[in-house]
């Protein structure tokens, strides 16, 4: 069933092409009906003909009589619409039926290649890692969903002259007490004692550049010492993901090593292909429309003047792989804001060289940064990047002490209550990041993320969990239910009726599900997933206020809204499903 904003912008759609084909119905939901659609505004300029008159037109052309009680022109040419009940009814009815809630999976599904989180070998994972392992995370589950065949990539940082300096280092204290450092997750003190000692020693500074040169060359001992390097760091990787709550594995890692041996082939062809040029000695592609403040041309450098190469060329030659060996038809890149150029960059010269074809796109999913209270970069009182692995397990910790002093562990056992709390500490971290339009940078504040009251994490939790424990009180305050089954009377789906107008409201709240997973997804935002979720828990709190469930006037009516709020708890966990986020059936 296409989702109901879907299926009203479809009628609209054709209304308005009968007019000028191709114009948009501009639909938005409205305080003065259900949605209201303003395209007739701007259709109007373009026919020289009043705003009124055109929407008068649309009116009559849509055909929405089965959609509509009501469809009414107001104002200077808005076309006002509101949904009958009967429809409203018919259709979430078969929602609830639907084991996928509505949501169809896409026409024409697309191969897409989704690279996130980005960690660097013997680097700890730090707070500017979050936002692209989250955004990446859900974007993942999202398009997964919605059936595309999806991709992850985790570019590591595995491979360039940093690691002259590591190896000599790792070679200087034994792999025996290298690999008892990079095994406890001592990353940061493993990579600053080898920049200590490549900056105040310049023999060892010397052979950290001769072991570049081995390393580059193929050298049996150095390679080994590289990847006792790689599998340690990826090893303490898994330990943060596995924290978090991703879906990255082993399996997903694709170093800069992984391009290495394709970076000739790389100059080689943008070679012949005439594109490169020769710019104080280094080798460069000047991509078209890109120019410094004096307007002169901006250069992507492709092989630095020492022979080395840039990062460009193992950029362009990630989407050669992408779309020759992995046939990707959709690359998103989730990165942040500050590398857009660069990234526009390599895009605009692999379409110069013939490596981006008409069939593929490509984004640079670009996004702000978390910031502290002053607002500047998130740090330590040190002054040091925050560890993502500090930062979780604080999470977890606050979210325990939120939980005791609001009394909603009274019921749990131990094991649940460390569940839970790891469930909202580590969702609330997720939630905040996620529900910000990822091209803002936001301020990270524990006080807000944990409440159970607002735009949280904790309060659509709690929203979902307080659904479940309806159930189990029905179970047990309600002996015909109990006997029936309560999920079994909850679902039948026949037994949705809609009466009263906050009925009705989360019976239209409920439709928007597919339209708003779609727009997310599409638009490669997860904040849309976010606000629809958060609409959606408010609009059932004011129904279940309004609305008795157990103490329902009769039992149709008890019975079609626990109906009602067990389609609402499907969604709940499902869209924070979806956000990498956990639902838990009690709190």
């Amino acid at each position: 069933m296409p989702g109901l904003v879907a299926l009203l912008a479809e009628r609209l759609q054709g209304a308005f092409d009968t007019l000028v084909p191709g114009s948009d119905p501009v639909l938005r939901p409205s305080d003065r009906a259900d949605f209201q659609a303003n395209g007739a505004l701007a259709l109007a300029k373009r026919l020289g003909r009043r705003p009124a008159e055109v929407a008068q037109a649309v009116a009559a052309a849509a055909r929405l009589d089965d959609l509509c009680e009501r469809v009414e022109v107001s104002g200077p040419g808005f076309v006002n619409l509101v949904v009958s009940r009967g429809f409203v009814e018919r259709s979430v009815r078969t929602m609830a039926e639907d084991p996928r809630l509505g949501v169809e999976p896409a026409a024409s599904p697309e191969r897409v290649v989704v690279t996130y989180s980005h960690p660097n070998v013997a680097k700890e994972m730090h707070v500017g890692h979050l936002r692209s392992t989250v955004i990446g995370d859900a974007l993942c589950r999202m398009l997964g969903h919605l059936g595309h065949d999806v991709v992850r990539e985790n570019h590591v940082g595995d491979w360039g002259t940093p690691f002259g300096m590591l190896i000599e280092h790792l070679a200087d204290i034994g792999e025996e007490a290298a690999v008892a450092e990079l095994s406890v997750g001592d990353l940061t003190d493993f990579y600053q004692a080898a920049r200590s000692s490549f900056d105040a020693d310049d023999a060892f500074k010397e052979r950290s550049r001769r072991r570049v040169v081995l390393l580059q060359s193929g050298d049996p001992d150095t390679l080994r010492m590289w990847r006792v390097l790689v599998e340690h760091s990826i090893t303490y990787f898994d330990e943060v993901y596995a924290k978090l709550g991703v879906l990255l594995t082993d399996e997903d890692v694709k170093g800069e090593s992984f391009y290495n041996s394709m970076l000739p082939g790389v100059v080689a062809d943008l070679d012949a292909a005439g594109l490169l040029v020769k710019d104080a000695g280094a080798l460069c592609v000047f991509p078209r429309g890109f120019t410094n403040r004096e307007g002169d041309p901006l250069p992507l450098i492709v092989q630095k003047s020492d022979g080395g190469f840039g990062y460009a060329a193992t950029d362009l030659a990630c989407i050669r792989d992408r779309v020759d060996s992995v046939r990707a038809t959709r690359l998103l890149y989730v990165v942040g804001a500050p590398q857009s150029q660069h990234l526009q960059m390599c895009f605009e010269v692999a379409r110069m060289a013939g490596w981006l074809p008409d069939g593929v796109t490509v984004e640079h999913v670009a996004f702000g940064s978390v910031l502290g209270a002053d607002h500047r970069m998130l740090r330590t009182r040190a002054g040091t990047s925050v560890k993502l692995v500090d930062l979780l397990d604080e999470a977890v910790s606050r979210a325990a002490d939120a939980m005791a002093e609001r009394g909603r562990d009274a019921d749990l056992d131990a094991e649940e209550r460390h569940a839970v709390a790891r469930a909202l500490g580590i969702g609330a971290v997720k939630y905040a990041d996620l529900s910000t339009d990822r091209v803002r940078d936001y301020v990270f504040d524990w006080d807000r993320m944990l409440s159970f009251e607002g735009d949280t994490g904790p309060y659509l939790q709690y929203a979902h969990a307080r659904i479940r424990s309806i159930f189990r009180r029905a179970a047990s305050e309600v002996p015909a239910l109990a006997e029936a089954g309560v999920h079994d009377v909850a679902e039948r789906a026949s037994a949705i009726v809609i009466s009263a107008p906050e009925e009705r409201a989360l019976g239209l709240g409920l439709l928007g599900y597919a339209s708003a997973l779609q727009s997310a997804a599409e638009e490669s935002s997860p904040s849309k997933l976010c606000a629809y979720l958060y609409g959606l828990a408010t609009t059932f709190t004011t129904f279940y206020e309004r609305c008795p469930v157990l103490r329902a006037p009769d039992e149709a009516t008890r019975r079609s809204r626990l109906a009602l709020a067990e389609t609402t708890a499907r969604v709940l966990a499902e869209g924070l499903g979806l956000l990498g986020i956990e639902a838990p059936e009690r709190m």
